[in-house]
């Protein structure tokens, strides 16, 4: 979360931060009519959410439009005394008790009132994996305005939040802001999942966080880590495969969250916030959601996965929001002009809500915002306006930063919708003069796709790149199939369709139903050509299934194939008789306007047409050379 200007300069190789205060001037705006909790569907759903393809939907398949707002604070500090802590951060939440913000000010009950006032449907909640862990009781100042939380740990503070929450038809997104329990986010022991705790830590919080909630339909997701970001000596990276690697981790603790504790969890999954010393002339940019374009998530359920990514005015493409000292020459956000904004919006992260790709899925920007009534700035005021349009054309997912902030004499923090002083009295977005008044209304109000959303067809790739990518849930259950390989299987339900000649990517599909796995019939792991009835690929070896089978999987070592995955098919599921071989150890043979996407960047592929399915695997040379696969075997489904 970049929530104000940063500085970080070089020295010694440490980046620094500080935080920088808008201008504290305001201009009187005319104060729209506010939308409506109804409007917003805050309580007229029903959980748990999946996806469908770029789509959440409800339990009942409706279109389920994230309308949230982030109700900060259990990821912070507390300064022990009920109040703002003059020396922390000038912006809500460095002082915010180990429990959401606001809770000394203003009973529980009318900052939720406030919420739905403003017609969100949904809040996303920070929580510090120290916050889980800490028994110690919240400081009776803290919940002043909330005397039954006193003598409360941070952790129950939390529970009764996310209970009162979803009482009121709220949904709530559970996110692991911060491992250790500060303000967010420089070069603060913060950086990345692991980065004051081990991988294995940080797994089995999240193991406990969803079991804790897993009753509570209204939670409906879990957002994995914010702002991946460089530490002092070391960027993170998606796919290397190491300990700095957040595909990796990503998957991995999805999988867990998913088998082990909350399989109703739509799971969401932010790029990196940046990487290199932002400094020109040496590498360095926010590439947010580019990666997933040439390797994407595959989840054990293929309808859970959400993509996330956050845009403020004064970071950019290339700049960190970096102010005075180290700032680069690179332009920001606000920079940009509408149409150049709208070109990098949709090349950073809005690229993943277009239809039939792996990377496919609902986008919601978990954090936006700009400074309210003190912000007078043209550039910064026009890139809300901006984003705000551009959120509207996308018909975008969202989550505004901060709902919840502190006045006091009209100063305070102008970024938040909602400020209460020490009184307990508030000053909301449209008490008159916030110029936001009118972008916020424009966007809750604006057209918006709604209702029935019919099952999307999935296209999720295979990576076996550095270990086993097996995304069957039967099939990790059925144990290590080819040991020493690294292995790799479609999720329950999909079909392999497309291989690349090297690189070991794979491509799946549900498309057009497909033959289904036969449930009572077990897989089949092919390392020979015993199933061969016809010499389709003359003079090379050949891996094939048996009739009435279909490939789902594959293993292999290093580059060389090492075994088929097969299973048997639901009688009736597989009827046809034609068949094909399809070459591609020369060049890209995947037919007119493939769908999938590119699925193994830089390398040939296969693809087997969409009413075909793979039934074998052609490769030169034998077990020891290259054995990389040259042609599938397709045949016709009916």
């Amino acid at each position: 979360m970049t929530k104000t200007p940063v500085l970080r300069t070089l020295a010694a190789a440490l980046l620094c931060t500080l935080a920088v205060v808008p201008d504290a001037s305001a201009e009187p705006a005319a104060a729209p009519t506010p939308p409506s909790a109804a409007s917003a569907g805050a309580a007229d759903w029903t959980g748990p959410l999946s996806t469908r393809g770029r789509w959440i939907v409800d339990a009942d398949g409706e279109r389920f439009r994230l309308r949230s707002g982030n109700w900060h604070g259990a990821s912070g500090t507390w300064n022990g005394s009920g109040s703002q802590d003059d020396n922390a951060q000038h912006h809500a939440g460095e002082n915010s008790g180990r429990m959401p913000l606001g809770l000394d000010r203003a009973p529980m009950a009318d900052i939720i009132a406030g919420f739905q006032e403003l017609g969100i449907n949904s809040i996303r909640l920070p929580f510090s994996n120290e916050m889980i862990h800490d028994s110690r009781p919240v400081t009776d100042a803290s919940v002043a305005a909330n005397p039954r939380l006193r003598g409360s740990t941070p952790l129950q503070v939390y529970d009764v939040v996310v209970r009162e929450l979803t009482a009121a038809g709220l949904a709530v997104i559970l996110n692991n802001h911060t491992n250790t329990t500060r303000w967010c986010c420089g070069v603060d022991g913060n950086e990345r999942w692991n980065a004051s705790l081990s991988t294995t830590a940080w797994e089995n919080d999240w193991v406990f966080m969803a079991r804790r909630y897993r009753d509570n339909k209204r939670v409906v997701g879990a957002d994995l880590y914010n702002e991946v970001r460089r530490s002092v000596w070391d960027d993170p990276n998606w796919g290397l495969g190491d300990d700095h690697d957040w595909f990796a981790a990503s998957q991995r603790v999805a999988d867990r969250i998913l088998t082990e504790a909350g399989p109703d969890l739509l799971i969401m999954v932010e790029g990196i916030n940046w990487y290199g010393i932002p400094v020109d002339g040496l590498p360095h940019g926010r590439p947010t959601l580019e990666p997933a374009r040439n390797l994407s998530h595959t989840l054990l359920s293929s309808d859970k996965l959400v993509y996330s990514a956050h845009f403020y005015d004064y970071t950019g493409p290339h700049h960190t929001g970096a102010t005075g000292m180290g700032e680069t020459t690179d332009p920001r956000y606000r920079d940009l002009s509408p149409a150049d904004l709208i070109s990098v919006l949709d090349r950073q992260a809005f690229f993943v809500t277009e239809g039939d790709r792996h990377y496919t899925a609902p986008l919601w920007i978990s954090e936006f915002g700009v400074g309210g009534r003190e912000e007078t700035g043209p550039k910064p005021r026009a890139w809300f306006e901006n984003f705000v349009d551009q959120l509207i054309r996308a018909d975008a997912d969202f989550a505004y930063w901060p709902l919840v902030g502190w006045h006091e004499n009209r100063g305070g923090n102008g970024w938040a919708l909602l400020h209460w002083d020490a009184r307990g009295h508030r000053m909301g977005l449209y008490d008159g003069d916030d110029w936001r008044a009118a972008a916020w209304t424009r966007l809750m109000s604006a057209p918006s796709r709604t209702g029935h959303i019919a099952p999307a067809t999935h296209w999720p790739m295979l990576s076996p790149d550095h270990g086993d990518f097996v995304r069957s849930r039967r099939m990790r259950a059925a144990g290590d199939w080819d040991s020493g390989a690294r292995k790799a299987a479609c999720p329950d339900g999909q079909r392999l369709i497309g291989l690349s000649h090297t690189g070991n990517r794979g491509l799946c599909t549900d498309v057009a139903a497909g033959p289904r796995w036969d449930s009572a019939r077990a897989h089949e792991v092919v390392r020979d050509e015993r199933h061969v009835r016809s010499d389709w690929a003359s003079g090379y070896s050949k891996l094939q299934c048996a009739e009435g089978q279909f490939l789902i999987g594959y293993s292999v070592r290093g580059a060389a194939v090492s075994a088929a995955l097969c299973a048997p098919a639901v009688a009736g599921t597989i009827t046809g008789t034609g068949a094909r071989t399809l070459w591609f150890d020369r060049g890209d043979n995947r037919g007119p306007a493939p769908k999938g996407g590119d699925f193994a960047y830089g390398r040939y592929k296969g693809q087997c047409a969409d009413d075909e399915y793979a039934a074998g695997i052609a490769y030169t040379g034998r077990l020891g050379s290259s054995r990389t696969p040259d042609a599938l075997y397709c045949r016709r489904l009916r």
